[in-house]
């Protein structure tokens, strides 16, 4: 580490996001400080409850960082297959990894095995200070620069400051931008689940009435993460039920496509909501991941939204540094606030598209939705183009993302 206050960039938030951030900055020498509100966690044991779905583009991401090098691969499950259905009735879609001529369509992750990942590799830069267990108490700006107050009582300054510090962002509020929101009215059960069925390296998504049921195959061949979008009611029932009741009931819903259910782990419930920041970027500040947007889970795009802000930052900021341009002036951060809102302003369009076509059992909605699940499976161009969508290879994607 380096004594000096001063640096390039500040960014707040030690999470996935903001630590490959970090990184990529780092690599086109920058000096950056990381003020993380926690700390790495170490990984052993079971499975913890907090996964991701890293598509193609998320994956390539950490390679260009040097991160995936430090991915435990034993705790990681690449998946080759996806199966979506809807419940009771005929519509279905599959996709499979040979007909891509891809190796595995994704993987699911644990969130910690990635951030352990990404600080590890960021412990191997002189010019990235990250500091644990460390909150802000001020944030001012000024023409040239941004100041932070850490509760410790230490100072720093930067040229530019980067919020990444989640869906309730302390940098956000700090800074009163405003928030577009609502609720899905939906919570999200999730839990680690044994299966009586190997998931055969498969992702599951049955649609409900109450909404979407997914099965994301985790690292043992019997283990699985599920994700259950339910209405706050519900999802209480299942949280207050005896688990094997609940075990009863996930079997059902899911149609015992993987026999019985066995609770893994604790299950726990969270709410659902969209939120959209009205500006993603201000003079010396930019909003990124979760403190930026937060989306469905219905298609675990999330993550992958938040590290291509990560890469679209480290492109544009890289840029500006070699061309001696200011990092931190508005009018140099303009266009990457309009490519990021308009991606995700599309991403929260489709996921809220997709909620309300697959939600309830109207008739007509069901039989729009088997027309349109079966007709995909069974058109292979526009097939090929939902699944390279999924995989992250199509749009305009930041250079460290994009396929080599």
């Amino acid at each position: 580490m380096f004594s000096a206050q001063t640096y390039d960039v500040a960014i707040v938030g030690g999470g996935m996001v903001g630590l490959a951030t970090a990184i990529g900055l780092a690599m086109a020498d920058m000096r950056v400080v990381v003020i993380d509100a926690g700390e790495t966690q170490t990984l052993s044991g079971e499975a913890r409850l907090r996964v991701s779905a890293i598509n193609k583009a998320s994956e390539r991401l950490l390679n260009y960082l040097g991160a995936w090098h430090y991915v435990d691969e034993a705790r990681a499950a690449p998946y080759s297959k996806m199966a979506v259905w809807d419940k009771d009735s005929l519509g279905k879609i599959g996709f499979d990894a040979d007909s891509m001529s891809e190796d595995h369509l994704g993987s699911i992750i644990e969130n910690d095995n990635i951030c352990q990942a990404l600080a590890k590799r960021a412990s191997e830069f002189s010019n990235i200070n990250h500091l644990e267990n460390q909150r802000l108490s001020q944030l001012a700006f000024g023409e040239r620069e941004a100041w932070l107050s850490l509760e410790s009582g230490d100072n720093l300054s930067a040229a530019l400051v980067i919020g990444a510090d989640g869906a309730n962002s302390w940098v956000r509020g700090q800074c009163n931008i405003p928030m577009t929101f609502w609720d899905y009215g939906h919570h999200a059960l999730v839990a680690s689940i044994r299966t009586e069925i190997p998931h055969g390296d498969t992702a599951r998504q049955v649609f409900l009435e109450g909404g979407p049921l997914a099965f994301l195959p985790l690292f043992e061949s019997d283990l699985c993460s599920i994700v259950w979008s339910l209405p706050p009611e519900r999802a209480k029932q299942l949280l207050d039920a005896e688990p094997q009741s609940f075990e009863r009931q996930l079997t059902a819903a899911f149609d015992g496509r993987l026999g019985y259910c066995q609770l893994a782990s604790q299950l726990q419930a969270f709410p659902l909501r969209m939120r959209y920041a009205r500006h993603f970027a201000r003079h010396r500040l930019l909003l990124a991941g979760d403190a930026a947007h937060t989306i469905h889970p219905l298609a675990g795009q999330g993550v992958n939204l938040g590290f291509l802000d990560a890469g679209a930052i480290i492109e544009t900021i890289s840029e500006l540094q070699a061309k001696g341009k200011d990092i931190g002036d508005y009018g140099n951060l303009r266009a990457l606030e309009r490519w990021r809102k308009a991606d995700a302003l599309e991403m929260i369009a489709a996921m809220e598209g997709f909620k309300r076509l697959f939600e309830g059992n109207n008739p007509l909605k069901k039989a729009v939705r088997d027309l349109g699940l079966n007709l995909v499976d069974n058109l292979s161009p526009v097939k090929t183009l939902f699944m390279q969508q999924a995989m992250g290879n199509k749009g305009r994607l930041p250079t460290p993302c994009q396929p080599q």
